[in-house]
């Protein structure tokens, strides 16, 4: 008998905000600038992309585009969706430097 499977969808595991904080932590730590903006389309998808459209005054059908795998959100769209999800920048020195 096979098996059946179902695809996993990582944004129904961000059931709250400290849930949503660490998956963007661990996002942004990775400096990968697509897998950035991926999860912050993850984060959209699990807030509700009708919301944060709304919030936003982008359409959803952008906001899907913009934070698909093969997206490339403009640092406008980028900052207007992480202020309708409540997720701020940050800047500390690197002790790379």
């Amino acid at each position: 008998m096979a098996e059946k499977l179902t695809t996993y969808d990582p944004a129904a595991a961000l059931v709250n905000d400290e849930e949503i904080a660490f998956f963007m932590a661990d996002a942004l730590e990775t400096g990968d600038a697509a897998y950035i903006a991926k999860a912050l389309g993850i984060v959209a998808r699990a807030k509700g992309m009708t919301q944060i459209a709304g919030q936003t005054g982008l359409s959803r059908e952008q906001l899907y585009r913009s934070f698909s795998e093969n997206g490339n959100p403009t640092l406008k769209t980028t900052l207007a969706v992480m202020k309708a999800l409540g997720i701020e920048l940050t800047a500390k020195v690197s002790m790379q430097a």
